[in-house]
């Protein structure tokens, strides 16, 4: 799955996501190779266990500071899951499978 880079969450006009649906932001700081590590290890996981059940938003924070602040961004690149459940963040490069399936409640 392709990241859709965006500075802002869904417009309310867009379809609410599925509850089954799993709802990901990855923040980064600009291009660099975590950012890039945690983006290709990332998308592998959600090929392998989540197909057709997520949907990824990447937001630089170099671009969209702003968005740090606001969405309590601590360290970069940092993992947030919005749903389902509980929203939880993983700061890395995501490398851990195992510890990225514990966070999203897969394992």
């Amino acid at each position: 799955m392709s990241a859709d880079i965006s500075d802002s969450r869904a417009p309310a006009s867009q379809a609410p996501v599925a509850e089954s649906e799993y709802e990901l932001q990855l923040f980064i700081a600009g291009p660099s190779l975590r950012a890039e590590a945690a983006l290709r290890n990332l998308e592998a996981i959600c090929a392998r266990y989540l197909v057709g059940r997520h949907s990824l938003t990447v937001v630089d924070l170099l671009e969209h500071p702003e968005r740090a602040q606001q969405d309590g961004i601590l360290g970069v690149p940092c993992l947030v899951k919005l749903r389902p459940g509980l929203i939880r963040r993983l700061v890395g490069d995501l490398s851990q499978t195992d510890r990225v399936l514990k966070v999203l409640g897969l394992a």
